[in-house]
């Protein structure tokens, strides 16, 4: 394989993941809202909280659908673009995907149903408890997918045997190095981007005149856990980052764009510039001298390992990976901003009277998913050029196809996912313009035309039947 169809493989499947990975982070925030909601109906019987649900359940439909959709093709990627890395690590990779189908999926399947169709079907318990079982299940889901990718940022628990990986300890696979940390940051986030889409549909409609009072609800509770989760993420990232300083050190030399260790020198944070690969530095830096050091090594003047300690040919592309991280943390930075904000002004009263915060919630409501793209490329980049860290380099793990076919099917993807999901999206987005409405439970049909028909009549008086066959031929 060329270095054109490698690329476009890569591009390929960055393409559709970035499409995915937004539905799942929704689908994850979405459902545990729900069951914040249904669980506060139940116990104050507030009407508030039930029209919420009702309105949002809808928009979970929406996404739960689009999510397993652009899944179903990530997995049939792994055989038909990365053959070579299937047969390698078949081993783990498959078991940890299929105890993802076994448990969350089969969970979340279970009591889809009775979430979506159930309200008046099935008893209040029944139904509360089936919006946490969809909602356990997607955090069982989240918990086997970053098992098995952080497992190739910092494989551990295997051998390799006649040129495949064997699993020797499915504990050390699970929890690898990584893990608990990558997991922790993912959950997170998906709260977060929740938390701002939820601020952002609130928002907008403020700015449209509607201040009702499950709009107001719907804004507060979003504000409320932008404010709890915001700071919580900068720690969670801050342990994540020394994690990778340990486990992954080209990685976290390439973030930093530290290129060289001068000796007794504390290393700098790079603010921005451009890192040139060719020359080896960083153009029209900004630095700010020992914070780097004091960041990553506690000390003045510590170092850790730079670029130049690293062979070219084991160095991860370094401006994608500088500039993804940076735009990560830059949001995260403005998420905990207007969190302070919005909360400064609950304590004012002026919550949802701000015309200026309802504008910067309505601009901040993709930022969520913008910083897990971003967090994304960071990570996938960071382990360039392996596809299992220190294992197997992905230019030996995909499929031998030519540039042709790699660059008709990407087109087709690009074609076929703006079509498809671009279609969802703007249907989320007009369920999201009608708002939160009074819950009207819908009449239950009527036995009459019914499969049940047959049944019911027997049920009824043989003088009444006759009647009735009589009446239908005099008619004739």
């Amino acid at each position: 394989m060329d270095i054109d169809a490698l690329l476009l493989a890569r591009i390929q499947f960055a393409f559709t993941i970035s499409f995915h990975i937004i539905f799942p982070a929704i689908t994850i925030g979405l459902a545990s809202y729900l069951a914040v909601l249904e669980g506060l109906w139940l116990k104050t019987r507030n009407p508030l909280y039930r029209d919420l649900y009702h309105f949002w359940i809808k928009i979970f439909s929406v996404n739960f659908g689009m999510g397993v959709v652009s899944g179903l093709v990530m997995a049939y990627q792994f055989g038909t673009n990365w053959s070579f890395f299937s047969d390698f690590a078949g081993s783990i990779t498959g078991p940890l995907l299929a105890y993802e189908v076994l448990t969350a999926f089969f969970l979340e399947a279970g009591f889809l149903g009775v979430m979506l169709f159930g309200w008046n079907r099935v008893g209040p318990g029944l139904h509360f408890f089936s919006t946490i079982m969809v909602a356990l299940g997607t955090l069982i889901s989240s918990t086997w997918i970053l098992a098995s990718n952080s497992w190739m940022q910092t494989p551990a628990g295997y051998e390799i045997v006649d040129g495949r990986v064997i699993p020797v300890d499915w504990l050390a696979v699970i929890f690898n190095p990584s893990f608990p940390y990558r997991l922790t940051h993912m959950v997170l986030a998906a709260f977060l981007a929740t938390a701002l889409f939820v601020g952002a549909s609130a928002a907008w409609h403020f700015l449209k005149g509607n201040k009702s009072a499950a709009v107001k609800k719907m804004f507060s509770m979003a504000m409320g856990m932008l404010l709890l989760v915001a700071p919580i993420q900068a720690l969670v990232g801050d342990q994540h980052g020394l994690n990778t300083l340990e486990h992954q050190p080209a990685k976290l030399a390439a973030i930093e764009g530290h290129w060289e260790n001068k000796p007794g020198e504390g290393v700098p944070l790079v603010v921005f510039g451009w890192p040139d690969m060719e020359e080896e530095r960083n153009r029209f830096a900004l630095e700010i001298p020992h914070l780097g050091s004091l960041i990553l090594t506690h000390s003045w003047e510590g170092q850790f390992k730079s670029l130049k300690e690293f062979p070219p040919e084991d160095r991860p592309f370094v401006p994608i990976v500088f500039w993804s991280f940076r735009v990560m943390v830059g949001l995260g930075l403005l998420m905990i901003a207007l969190a302070v904000w919005a909360n400064w002004a609950r304590w004012r009263g002026r919550l949802y009277e701000s015309s200026r915060l309802h504008k910067a919630a309505l601009v901040m409501g993709p930022a969520g998913l913008i910083a897990i793209l971003a967090g994304w490329f960071t990570t996938e980049t960071g382990r360039q050029p392996w596809v299992v860290y220190n294992v197997m380099r992905t230019a030996d793990a995909v499929s031998p196809h030519g540039a042709i076919e790699l660059g008709v099917t990407l087109a087709l993807f690009v074609v076929v996912y703006f079509f498809v999901f671009g279609a969802g999206i703007v249907y989320m987005l007009k369920l999201i313009a009608k708002g939160p409405q009074p819950y009207e439970p819908k009449p239950e049909p009527s036995d009459a035309g019914s499969p049940g028909e047959p049944v019911a009549t027997a049920r009824r008086p043989i003088s009444a039947a006759m009647h009735d066959r009589s009446t239908h031929f005099g008619d004739q």
